[in-house]
């Protein structure tokens, strides 16, 4: 995936401020960059770059890391990995000077700000295909970052300035929506190029991203309908992956399930206890946990068995049981059991990508039977996705979201509601709120 990395050098050469005195001659500029298609295409591949890779600072490490640490989803192994082992403890041992808050914060931050340089320079692609697909892609990349921060701070802000105002978590997620249906609409009217297509990193299904996307966060922001809407337009036909190779790795197996030191899952039921505890013969159990690890094996497997193994940008159950979810929050529990039950009784087997899955396989399980009632069948919903959507980083967000025990609580599910905004922004904006107490 060489064309992967050297895409994001030179997003690290024309996205970067220095004076011009310092620049290097032989490589090119912002302008440079942003004033042709192929220079556009490049920053588009630098953009999932700096989302995916990178190991412990990228954001798709540590949004896994934090959704499972805080809510006991996973457990440490090593304390001497004081970052993670904080975010594990959460309340007050959690920090504004936390390494996991604060990678979470700024990577984000930069994937935004890069997609909206994106955005604001399409014109430079002529072609009209390939001018939607750099509008759909750094759209997808801006809602994923806008998303993630969504799910871990109250606010944030939405431009970049000097003492950036913020927003609140909801108008993040309308934002990332209301630029997801602008790309929607490009779409259909100009369907991605040919060449945007043989430039792009290959894996993430363009069309079908941007309308998971805008289903997954309609639903968060509690915009039924919609959420409704978009999930019903994605193809659960067709797959939508970050891909990895030895050089660019899968950053949750190259930093912890690749080996005892830094974090696994809690136990073989995913940490969760009671009502919530998995079903007899669920088979996306064994999926995603080792059925009689070794000594030297990490618990945890899923999408996290190599280095090359692709991590879904979506998984198709997630689709099914958003419908499922918004139905039930509308009172509409037979629609809510129909999508529910497509999960839990689905046989499927995973698709596979160069023989590593790309989708939980079916869970196999009978239809559900409990009371039709709207506490019950959400209760079943949110078991549900605990298997459908381990070790994404969904967990804290879904606790919140079902009202489970928070912080303090008999029972409690979870050890921060959100996270303090990391010091680095503190020190910079005069506009950062209070720390959320927890």
């Amino acid at each position: 995936m060489n064309k992967y990395i050297s895409s994001f050098l030179m997003l690290l050469v024309t996205l970067s401020s220095c004076e011009k005195e310092y620049r290097n001659p032989s490589t090119a500029t912002q302008d440079q960059v942003l004033t042709s298609s192929d220079g556009l295409i490049t920053v588009c591949n630098g953009l999932q770059y700096r989302y995916t890779t990178g190991a412990a600072v990228s954001v798709l490490y540590n949004t896994v890391a934090a959704g499972g640490l805080s809510t006991g989803e996973l457990r440490i192994l090593n304390v001497g990995n004081i970052e993670e082992f904080n975010v594990s403890v959460g309340a007050g041992n959690l920090t504004n000077a936390n390494g996991v808050v604060r990678n979470l914060w700024t990577q984000c931050q930069l994937v935004k700000s890069n997609a909206d340089l994106l955005l604001a320079n399409t014109a430079s692609a002529t072609d009209a295909g390939t001018r939607s697909g750099v509008v759909a892609y750094a759209s997808i990349f801006r809602a994923l970052a806008l998303g993630t921060l969504a799910q871990y701070f109250e606010q944030a802000p939405l431009v970049v300035q000097a003492n950036a105002p913020f927003v609140s978590r909801i108008e993040l997620l309308r934002s990332a929506v209301a630029q997801l249906e602008v790309a929607a609409t490009d779409l259909a009217t100009a369907p991605v190029s040919a060449d945007f297509n043989a430039k792009i990193v290959p894996g993430i299904d363009i069309p079908n991203t941007v309308q998971a996307l805008i289903a997954r966060y309609s639903l968060m922001a509690g915009d039924y309908d919609k959420a409704i809407a978009a999930a019903g337009r994605v193809d659960l036909t067709r797959r939508s992956v970050f891909n990895f190779d030895e050089n660019t790795r899968n950053p949750v197996f190259e930093v912890s399930f690749g080996n005892r030191n830094v974090f696994e899952p809690t136990n073989a039921t995913l940490g969760l206890t009671g009502t919530l505890v998995p079903e007899a013969n669920d088979r996306r159990l064994p999926f995603l946990v080792r059925t009689n690890p070794t000594a030297t094996q990490n618990l945890g497997t899923g999408f996290y068995t190599a280095n090359s193994a692709p991590i879904p940008v979506y998984v198709p159950g997630e689709m099914l049981l958003i419908r499922a979810e918004a139905y039930a929050r509308k009172n509409d529990l037979t629609n809510a059991v129909t999508e529910l039950n497509r999960v839990r009784t689905s046989a499927a087997t995973a698709t596979l990508a160069n023989n590593l899955p790309t989708a939980p396989p079916g869970a196999a399980l009978p239809a559900y039977n409990g009371a039709l009632t709207q506490d019950a069948v959400l209760l079943d919903i949110y078991r549900n996705r605990q298997l459908e959507l381990a070790f994404q980083g969904f967990r804290l967000e879904d606790s919140r979201r079902f009202n489970r025990p928070g912080p303090g609580a008999a029972g409690a599910e979870r050890n921060r509601n959100f996270f303090p905004y990391p010091r680095t922004e503190r020190e910079n904006n005069t506009a950062t709120p209070t720390d959320p107490a927890i």
